[in-house]
């Protein structure tokens, strides 16, 4: 049964429904996201299990053979070091004597958190065409559960440019049932989220595939209390070259006991700990951007004066930038933004290039953002009249192919360095999996993919290399490359191309949250505006909080000097004064709803500090009247002084009153925003 999360409390127990969510008690939840000895013990029989003793936790088939028995025979050597005080790297190589065939498991253990993860690679060492090597599960387990409780799939909705982007699901997988979830058309959260939690009784374990490409994933259920779980590149059947080499997509597996919500807070402090970018040492902090895109069709219209000139308006007005974007269509092209494939600044419109913008803004102590879709490739453009032989369908630009991913890494640093490009944003609006699978022959299909995705990742690492300080923004079509091997390397600034529309953001920063500490979207201030246009517009709380996102693009037409810059002033103040809360444990106090008749609340908290906020928001139809909300994660002896942005007014409440009784809530607007925030004294 699949269903959109709607009842299910998540500080820890099952409620009756949506209506009595906000007026029963949670199970008291303290700040017990740390990780347990139990949890540590049980990653650690796991890996040991695993790695040491090799059972190994993936399959293929190799001549027609299943590796069960091939694994068997072929020559093991083991090989361990110290990565770290955080982490040992396993590596357990296998080679066949008859083919030269070497499989290559490189593993890392964690030992601050529950976690492993692991990557394959297939290399030919023989003098001749391996045989197939075919139906390659990077992951590849079965277990059984104990006690009563069925397995209860939590996954969610990739992104499609639509109000239910990141939505969270659940399916529960009964006896004889088989759930099989995949991305569409090769980018890997489109449509699909590539990131699983699996819960039974009290304990559970997060799976998760890392690759920017077409992965499947697939939840057996036996007829008894077993379970299979099988996820990798969704097709492979190929042959190796003599001296060729591939990889499989990245598996990560973190185990857990206690609650659902806790566990995913405990990957939320992996994420941090382990999985995100840190430009310069340092996770990368919440900050505000703007563009001109609405005003100027995204960059068709901009030129260096009126990109300068919007600079100064914000500084005018006293809304300080950390980043001044510059999206699509700054090169040259005949046909609008979409025709890309020509990376040359468009000289009729920036005739110095953007050297004077950037020298401006960083005079200001403002940065510059430049948007990049290099893998797509249109009719007229320089990349397409020039090296057709790079791309592949007369379209997409094979970053497999050495030749141009050096020409592009080369072409784009030497733009980061002349230009002063502080942030580098990459889309990708096009789905490459019909593009890679045209190009294999019968036998060697998934070659092309395998190829693509290393040679975007080793591009990305290479531009990450030469500026350490650079922090990447992944865009396709919104968030539609969001797997964790993109996310270790970037942050999604514009998490949707569903954007400003305030239920549909509010449902999206409550979804992504449980899994992405950091990410982005854009904001007018108004409710649902229009993805284009300029003028004036009104400014209206309940829109900006329902676009506050940890990373947050102004969208307004700063040309307009009549709009309610006092009120911009105070809302921007306000979200930089809560914005260190985003990096604390996330808790949804409501049920997940798209409706119009119902409140959407949720609570951030730092536990390190005795602090956090709540953001809730009652939507136009929802009743009328005061309402609670339980939170979670305080300390029940502690005193809290508790502040409304919105009245700054403190009241003082006790933490067992907090998640007992429930922070209470008045207002007799609506739609309204409230934003509350906490701390002990």
């Amino acid at each position: 049964m699949l269903r959109f999360l709607p009842d299910r409390l998540v500080c820890g127990i099952r409620v009756l429904g949506v209506v009595l969510w906000a007026v029963m008690a949670p199970r008291l939840v303290q700040a017990t996201t740390s990780v347990t000895p139990e949890e540590m013990a049980q990653a650690r029989r796991w890996v040991a299990a695993r790695f040491e003793k090799a059972e190994p936790p993936f399959s293929f088939v190799y001549g027609g053979k299943a590796s069960a028995e091939l694994l068997k025979t072929w020559k093991l050597e083991r090989a361990s070091r110290k990565l770290d005080d955080q982490r040992t790297e396993r590596t357990l190589t296998w080679t066949d004597p008859k083919t030269g065939l070497v499989v290559r498991c490189v593993a890392i253990e964690y030992h601050d958190f529950p976690t492993v993860e692991w990557t394959l690679y297939f290399k030919n060492t023989g003098p001749a065409d391996t045989p197939i090597l075919e139906n390659i599960r990077a992951l590849d387990i079965g277990f059984q559960r104990g006690g009563e409780d069925e397995f209860l799939l939590h996954h969610a909705v990739g992104s499609k440019s639509s109000p239910s982007d990141y939505a969270p699901l659940e399916t529960s997988l009964e006896p004889g049932t088989t759930k099989r979830i995949a991305p569409v058309g090769g980018r890997p959260s489109n449509g699909q989220w590539p990131y699983f939690n699996l819960e039974w009784g009290s304990e559970g374990m997060i799976v998760v595939v890392g690759w920017p490409g077409q992965w499947a994933a697939e939840f057996a259920r036996d007829g008894g209390s077993g379970l299979r779980i099988r996820a990798g590149q969704e097709l492979t059947h190929f042959k190796l070259l003599p001296g060729e080499e591939v990889r499989s997509p990245l598996i990560v597996l973190q185990f857990w006991k206690g609650d659902y919500i806790r566990s995913q807070n405990v990957w939320r402090r992996w994420m941090m700990a382990h999985g995100m970018p840190k430009p310069g040492g340092k996770l990368p902090p919440p900050q505000l951007l703007a563009s001109s895109s609405r005003a100027y069709a995204e960059m068709i219209k901009a030129n260096e004066a009126n990109q300068i000139m919007h600079i100064d308006r914000y500084l005018e007005e006293g809304l300080k930038l950390d980043y001044w974007w510059m999206d699509a269509g700054w090169y040259i092209q005949q046909k609008g933004w979409p025709q890309v494939g020509t990376w040359q600044i468009d000289t009729k419109r920036f005739p110095r290039g953007f050297k004077p913008i950037s020298d401006h803004a960083h005079s200001k102590g403002i940065k510059i953002l430049v948007w990049f879709e290099p893998e797509r490739v249109m009719p007229g453009t320089w990349l397409h009249e020039k090296h057709p032989e790079w791309l592949l369908g007369g379209k997409l630009l094979n970053l497999g192919n050495p030749k141009a991913r050096n020409w592009l890494t080369n072409h784009v640093d030497k733009l980061l360095t002349e230009q002063g490009i502080d942030l580098y944003r990459q889309d990708f609006n096009m789905d490459p999996l019909a593009y890679w699978r045209k190009n294999d022959a019968p036998d060697r299909q998934g070659i092309t993919e395998i190829k693509h995705v290393t040679g975007y990742l080793a591009y990305w690492d290479e531009l990450i290399r030469r500026h350490p300080n650079m922090l990447i923004d992944s865009c396709a079509s919104g968030g539609r490359r969001n797997d964790l091997e993109t996310m270790r390397r970037a942050v999604p600034l514009w998490r949707t191309d569903h954007a400003y529309k305030v239920i549909a953001q509010q449902c999206m920063t409550y979804g992504i949250s449980l899994w992405l500490p950091f990410h982005g979207t854009g904001t007018v201030g108004c409710v649902d505006a229009p993805y284009y246009g300029g003028g004036p517009t009104p400014v209206q709380p309940y829109a900006f909080w329902s676009n506050a996102a940890p990373s947050l693009v102004w969208g307004i037409d700063i040309r307009v000097k009549q709009l309610d810059y006092a009120m911009l002033r105070r809302l921007l103040g306000q979200w930089r004064t809560i914005s260190r809360y985003y990096y604390g444990d996330y808790y949804p106090l409501t049920p997940y709803s798209l409706e119009k008749n119902v409140w959407i609340t949720w609570q951030f908290h730092r536990p390190e500090l005795g602090e956090g906020m709540v953001q809730a928001f009652r939507r136009a139809e929802s009743p009328a009247g005061s309402t609670h909300f339980k939170l979670c994660g305080l300390d029940p002896l502690a005193r809290y002084a508790i502040i409304d942005l919105n009245e700054n007014k403190p009241l003082e409440m006790r933490g067992h009153e907090l998640m007992h009784n429930g922070l209470p809530v008045n207002v007799q607007t609506k739609p309204t925003a409230v934003v509350v925030t906490y701390c002990t004294f």
